[in-house]
């Protein structure tokens, strides 16, 4: 029996020894080969943090929160980039003297109407078919029948008187007799000093084409060069860029325009900008309005409302009527017909210098009873002067 006992004891040592064993030789398989040599890593040392204090005091005082310069909130936010600056305003040249200047741009009429006569008033023998010549030129320049007639009858007077006609002679002669056409005696000045409380209003009306817009511009120009302070009203809303085309004019020389929505009403418009001029302070108040058919009545009865309008405010100081020189006698239809609707006060004449008829500037003259103010002598921004009776005689017949 203790034999059996000792067996069974023996075979259980057994079992667990080579259970051991097993356990063992499966720990060693998992674990991993050592490597032959393995060097010794030194940590580097650890790095401040914020808030730690530094070994050494530093000598330095703290800055207050008041002199610390933030960055920007956010890392990539975009620099600004600067307002571009305001363009460069245009200095106009001065309007004293600017015909005079421009006398060159009077060739063709010069050609025309003065040396033609001069040539013709120097013939040995001045008979009825030179007189007739003279006639012919001077009706073919739009002077007129009956200024024609008038100056035709002294000069014919006069020559007789003067006996010998040496060439300063003949151009002397016709210097005054033209001159006395054109009559220097007319009051040209434009009116466009402000007033107490307002400033002056200038309404400036003709047909469509006759440059009405542009010479609107032109005239903000001529004011401002004077030292004027401006204010545009563009009451032409039935054309499309008649508004965006003074506005550029204006901008050019610093004067605020005033407008309105396409096909508004312009009497409105007017109403306002002569309103914007007094809060302004403004000087002058130029009214460009609608180019309008002297056919279509409505039209021209809007035309008095306009006027109308405005007096509200205060008086209309001018009213400038454009004329196309090239256009001659229908200018004069025009003229007429504009008269009866508005007071016409001064006359705009335009394209004078592609034309070979300055005999316009007598006849709408004497057809209206009102000077010509201002005449334009080419494409050019500054090619608008102050019409000078003397200057414009001067250029006609040449030196």
């Amino acid at each position: 029996m203790e034999t059996v006992i000792l067996a069974v004891v023996i075979a259980l040592v057994a079992v667990v020894a080579a259970g051991g064993l097993v356990v063992g030789s499966r720990r060693k398989k998992q674990l991993p080969p050592a490597p032959p040599s393995t060097p010794t890593i030194t940590a580097p040392p650890a790095e401040p943090r914020v808030g730690d204090e530094a070994e050494v005091p530093r000598d330095e005082p703290r800055r207050t929160i008041e002199e610390v310069v933030l960055p920007d909130a956010t890392p990539d936010a975009v620099e600004e980039l600067p307002a571009p600056a305001a363009p460069e305003l245009e200095r106009p040249e001065p309007s004293a003297g600017r015909l005079v200047r421009l006398r060159s741009r009077l060739s063709r009429s010069q050609n025309t109407l003065g040396k033609g006569l001069l040539a013709l008033l120097s013939r040995e023998h001045l008979d009825e078919d030179t007189w007739e010549e003279i006639e012919d030129i001077l009706i073919t320049a739009d002077v007129g029948v009956a200024p024609t007639q008038e100056l035709v009858d002294r000069l014919r007077t006069r020559v007789k008187v003067l006996g010998t006609r040496t060439p300063a002679d003949l151009r002397a002669l016709l210097r005054e007799e033209l001159l006395t056409l054109v009559d220097p005696t007319l009051d040209r000045e434009l009116r466009t000093e402000s007033h107490e409380t307002t400033p002056a209003v200038v309404l400036v009306v003709g047909v469509n084409g006759t440059g009405k817009t542009t010479t609107t511009g032109k005239l903000a120009r001529v004011l401002v060069a004077d030292g004027r302070s401006v204010v545009l009203g563009a009451a032409d809303t039935f054309r499309a860029a008649a508004a965006d085309q003074l506005q550029t004019w204006g901008e050019r020389v610093g004067a605020r325009t005033v407008r309105g929505p396409e096909g508004g009403d312009p009497a409105s418009i007017a109403f306002d900008a002569v309103k914007e001029g007094i809060s302004a302070g403004a000087d002058t108040v130029l009214i460009d309005t609608a180019g309008r058919l002297h056919t279509k009545t409505g039209l021209m009865d809007e035309l008095g409302k306009v006027k109308r309008v405005i007096e509200k405010h205060g008086p209309v100081d001018e009213v400038l009527l454009v004329l196309d020189a090239t256009t001659g006698q229908n200018g004069l239809v025009q003229a007429r017909v504009f008269a009866e609707v508005v007071d016409i006060t001064g006359i705009v004449l335009t394209k004078l210098d592609g034309t070979a008829k300055g005999g316009i500037v007598i006849a709408v003259q004497r057809e209206l009873g009102v000077p010509v103010k201002l005449i334009g002598l080419g494409e050019g921004a500054d090619d608008l002067a102050p019409f000078e009776p003397e200057a414009f005689v001067d250029a006609l017949i040449g030196d």
